[in-house]
């Protein structure tokens, strides 16, 4: 995939508010995304993923993403925006890039306008898509804990802990830290308190009968912001829609792990669903994650300044040894590394090696691997051997090299020994799966 070059922002005009907007790609259906509770359409694709699940959905269409007034490049209001008001600013967008129809994406607070707009304006919605959404905002923390709940959030607003239960990261120093920026450029904690209190009246029961726009509603099972019992009672109450429940997506697809959830978006809308516009080269690899155990615990005894100096030693030792052992850098994953290797061999004295080489600078790590087929998508790889791998490693302990039976099978004769470790469910893989440990 191409070196993603972040859109120019541009402005259309909502009666006497500016909205900001972006387009990414020329297909020729255009595609709008609906923003969830928070936005900022150029720090946005400095979250993970997000830049190449724009891409991806750019391969089908024209792309166009746009900040809610009062909200990130969009221009300042007083008070919270109704519906209403938010319906305009879509029409404003649409108008502005010349959009006769669309599909209408919803992604979680942005699924009842969705639906209030498709509903309203049937003649300029193809599609309706929900993700992650809901019926009624106060369907999860009862009124009279409400006020804490909301002052718990104004009090820790702009360090990342709001986003980091939507998109599920580990809590990586490195990582809080975008998500905290995103967090305090998207709106103040005030704003993002009067909305709260707005979002908790918002219920579409009553509309929902009237929306006859193909509809595809998606949702997961461990959702951790929007339970899937609201998906499912969203996909109940509009008629014809279809439903799709996924095992393991965080709230807010900011992952590679959502390639699933677009090709689903694609085939709903074209009819069709194309694994790459750049047809996707598949490779046999050993796929190696790497992690360094208890990472937010010793960061938060070390301090940024120090724990980021260890950060940097350890990703200089991870490119030194994945590089000797002949494999591929793909990238770190905040306290880790994802890297291949055309020879299982190798791959697995590359993780006990570097291992070994993290403990002496007082790091240790766990790594798991699996051999299979990945996709090579540019500088990226995927497939369901790099699920594998990544659910191998969840398993494995502090200065622990796990490994999958197929590892074991093809090194038969490298002088490399194991132990049995017993076999495993692994979250979202079918069967079970026996590990093995690697014995230094």
């Amino acid at each position: 995939m191409a070196e993603f070059v972040v859109p120019q922002t541009r402005y259309a005009r909502s009666g006497e508010i500016n909205i900001a907007y972006q387009v990414v790609g020329d297909g020729p259906i255009d595609l709008i995304i609906v923003p969830g509770s928070i936005s900022h359409v150029e720090m946005v694709h400095e979250l993970p993923a997000v830049s190449g699940n724009v891409q991806r959905l750019a391969r089908f269409a024209r792309v166009i993403s746009f900040d809610k007034r009062g909200q990130g490049l969009s221009d300042r209001v007083s008070g919270v925006p109704s519906l209403e008001e938010r319906m305009d600013d879509v029409r404003a967008v649409m108008d502005a890039v010349g959009s006769r129809r669309t599909v209408l994406t919803g992604i979680s607070e942005g699924c009842p306008m969705s639906v209030l707009f498709s509903a309203t304006h049937p003649d300029r919605v193809s599609h309706l898509v929900l993700v992650g959404g809901f019926i009624r905002a106060g369907y999860s923390i009862p009124e009279a804990q409400f006020e804490a709940h909301a002052d718990a959030v104004v009090a820790n607003w702009g360090s990342g802990q709001m986003m980091k239960h939507a998109v599920r990261t580990t809590g990586d120093q490195r990582d809080l830290a975008v998500l905290g920026k995103f967090e305090r450029m998207c709106c103040s904690p005030g704003a993002f308190r009067a909305l709260m209190v707005m979002n908790r009246r918002i219920d579409v029961s009553s509309i929902l009968q009237n929306v006859r726009i193909p509809t595809l509603v998606l949702h997961s099972l461990t959702d951790a912001i929007v339970p899937v019992a609201e998906g499912r009672k969203l996909a109940a109450a509009i008629p014809g829609s279809r439903y799709i429940e996924y095992e393991d997506l965080p709230h807010v697809c900011f992952t590679t792990a959502c390639e699933q959830l677009i090709a689903d978006v694609e085939e709903f809308v074209t009819g069709e669903r194309s694994e790459s516009a750049e047809e996707a080269d598949r490779v046999l690899a050993t796929v190696l994650f790497t992690d360094i155990v208890n990472s937010t615990t010793r960061a938060i005894e070390m301090g940024d300044r120090r724990w980021r100096e260890l950060l940097d030693s350890h990703d200089r030792l991870a490119k030194q040894t994945v590089e000797r052992h002949r494999g591929r850098l793909v990238k770190s994953t905040g306290d880790g590394i994802l890297a291949t290797f055309d020879g299982p061999g190798r791959g697995v004295r590359c993780a006990l090696a570097l291992g070994a080489s993290a403990r002496q600078i007082g790091l240790p790590l766990r790594a798991g691997l699996h051999t299979g087929e990945i996709e090579v998508r540019g500088d990226d790889v995927g497939g369901i051997a790099v699920h594998v791998a990544a659910r191998v490693m969840g398993q494995s302990v502090a200065d622990e090299v796990l490994v999958s039976r197929v590892v074991t099978d093809l090194v038969a004769g490298a002088e490399l020994k194991f132990a049995e470790r017993g076999s495993f469910g692994l979250k979202g893989i079918p069967g079970s799966w026996d590990l093995f440990a690697a014995i230094r």
